[in-house]
């Protein structure tokens, strides 16, 4: 069985681009410090640059995450559970996947509400006078392509659990196991 084509895509097409944006932070600031430090020069910091940096950051953060769940690539400890038979680590991995997909969940929510509030109070940044919400926006976005993958890999890891071997092992550059 082969790992779905359209999840993996979305998945490492959204890291990419988080990976874009954290490029983008970097330009951002090296132009913004090098532009106070020319002052003297008539040169300046990019107005609003940490407005713009922390809209920015809060879309990459949760652009990775996707890529990270479908990879299995959060942190883990072992320390116990490589003594335990592969039946019961499947099963330890099917939970360890549904608790992750309750905190996409709830992340998303929470999100959401967070979004509503700034549209409905109007809040803007207080340079750039962007709506706030647009960081929100875009952070929700990806927290929602989250939790599709979030999903995907709990229902992937209860097939293994209940096959009783492992279909989909992490895979090494992207390519489909």
């Amino acid at each position: 069985m082969r790992r779905s084509a359209a999840i993996e895509w979305l998945a490492r097409a959204l890291a990419i681009l988080g990976g874009l944006v954290l490029v983008v932070i970097t330009l951002l600031i090296v132009v913004s410090i090098t532009g106070r430090g020319l002052v003297r020069q008539g040169l300046g910091p990019i107005p609003g640059d940490f407005e713009l940096v922390e809209a920015m950051t809060a879309f990459a953060v949760f652009s990775f995450l996707p890529w990270c769940q479908l990879q299995r690539a959060h942190a883990t400890v072992d320390v116990f559970t490589s003594f335990f038979p592969d039946r019961i680590n499947r099963v330890i991995d099917l939970l360890a996947e549904l608790l992750m997909t309750l905190v996409m969940i709830l992340l998303a929510w929470r999100l959401w509400y967070g979004m509503m509030d700034k549209i409905r109070y109007q809040e803007t940044t207080f340079i750039l006078q962007f709506p706030v919400w647009w960081g929100f926006a875009a952070a929700m976005c990806a927290i929602v392509v989250g939790v599709i993958v979030s999903v995907y890999m709990t229902i992937v890891r209860a097939q293994e659990a209940f096959a009783g071997e492992s279909q989909f092992a992490p895979t090494k550059g992207g390519d489909a196991s």
